[in-house]
């Protein structure tokens, strides 16, 4: 039994759990040779739920690859094609996916095929339609040509006046239902006033917090989420940050090499940090791209990004904290901060607070600001423009009996006022 309909297929998709459904009209060269276009910036990355992003720098064409849990549906059907997997070419640039036909005997093969060059007619008829859920899974489904369920798409293509690459389907839980269950759920916190500060430990359990920086920590226990080491969104498919002042942390890697990725941040903080008569070591200070800090002599770096041409990323690139005898201190590889940003920062809410000394206490505020897609280019042009920097405060501890304790913080942050740098869409939301 066939699909009959495109609401048929969407009920189809939301009854395997799907949170967001697209679909794109296929080219005659989109195919199990020339692999599936995509697009041609980091924003498509964004768009999928996909594995850790490794750099190929060695290959003919360099590039980026991602694993997809990718599956091809019928109305009866589901089976995986193991080898799928997203490539970003940084020199085209364009994203391809790629290895969906792999191992997968139900996949529509037939209308995957290359079409003879004598056969081409330059219009295609086939539509491929994706669900994407929030246990990072992508569904697919192709709509043959000339099928009630293709030309019913084609024809919603012609009448889309954003004339983009996908065309968003709409879901009873679709990330638009998402977004207004995220505004729910942060208006009711707000109508409650001031709650104590507390987070959640390991196990889940609400505990008193009494540190003045537990903001986020408050938020994030009244949502229910606990504290893990997962780069994954924080609830309902939305990162959740909270923020007292003009700055905000927007990510906190840590970095994988250089002499701290060798060394660890013991090392690393008492080689380049600041040292106190007992024995304690801290290493903070603002760090912009191109500018020598004051307080750590350090220069941070941007290597294999071009800022004309934010989207030609060298696979090999990486920002760099560079001393003044040009060794490299710290390195952060593109690929790893890649699949960071693109699993967590799709989609953010930024909710402001303010905090009552008593307690503390904190109260969380309207408006909560709602940034929707992004792309890994947009974040480099930002830090670029020293809009980003980086602020970290790791430290080591005057040591105790002989042992100290090691605190590590390797934080970007921005003025709330250049996130729209960061989002294709940024909306102050009432939760009044």
């Amino acid at each position: 039994m066939s699909f009959q309909s495109v609401d048929h297929l969407l009920t189809r998709f939301k009854n395997l759990g799907a949170e967001r459904v697209f679909c794109k009209h296929l080219s005659e060269n989109d195919n199990s040779k020339q692999q599936i276009y995509l697009g041609k910036n980091f924003e498509v990355l964004s768009a999928f739920p996909h594995g850790e992003i490794v750099a190929y720098p060695n290959l003919s064409v360099p590039n980026f690859k991602a694993p997809l849990e990718f599956f091809w549906i019928s109305s009866e059907s589901i089976e995986q094609a193991k080898g799928t997997q997203l490539i970003f070419y940084p020199a085209y640039p364009e994203v391809r996916l790629s290895g969906f036909l792999d191992g997968c005997r139900s996949a529509p093969s037939t209308y995957l095929r290359q079409v003879p060059k004598e056969q081409r007619r330059g219009i295609d008829g086939r539509v491929l339609v994706f669900g994407t859920t929030a246990t990072r899974k992508t569904f697919a489904f192709l709509a043959p040509e000339a099928s009630p369920i293709a030309e019913e798409l084609i024809a919603r293509f012609k009448n889309d006046i954003t004339k983009n690459l996908f065309l968003e389907l709409t879901l009873p839980i679709a990330s638009d239902q998402n977004k207004s269950r995220v505004l729910d759920a942060l208006r009711l916190i707000h109508r409650g006033g001031l709650h104590a500060s507390c987070r959640r430990d390991r196990t889940g359990v609400v505990i008193p917090y009494k540190a003045t920086n537990g903001g986020g920590y408050t938020l994030e226990a009244l949502l229910g989420i606990t504290p893990n080491g997962d780069a994954a969104p924080d609830y309902l498919g939305w990162e959740i940050k909270a923020y007292g002042k003009s700055k905000v942390t927007v990510m906190t890697p840590e970095p994988t090499g250089g002499f701290y990725g060798l060394s660890g941040v013991r090392e690393f903080v008492r080689k380049y940090g600041r040292l106190s008569d007992d024995g304690a070591a801290r290493f903070n200070g603002t760090h912009k791209v191109g500018i020598p800090c004051e307080s750590t002599g350090l220069t941070l770096h941007i290597s294999g990004f071009d800022r004309h041409h934010p989207e030609n990323l060298n696979v090999s690139g990486a920002i760099q904290l560079i001393d003044s005898d040009g060794n490299e201190a710290a390195t952060w590889g593109f690929s790893g901060l890649l699949t960071h940003w693109n699993k967590k920062h799709a989609f953010a809410a930024y909710v402001p607070y303010t905090m009552n000394a008593d307690g503390p206490k904190y109260q969380f505020n309207s408006p909560v600001l709602m940034g929707e897609n992004t792309d890994f280019s947009k974040y480099l042009s930002a830090l670029y423009d020293g809009a980003i920097v980086f602020d970290p405060g790791s430290s080591v501890s005057a040591p105790i009996n002989g042992k100290s304790l090691v605190k590590a913080r390797s934080q970007f942050r921005t003025n709330i006022k250049q996130l729209p740098m960061l989002y294709e869409r940024l909306t102050a939301e009432s939760i009044t």
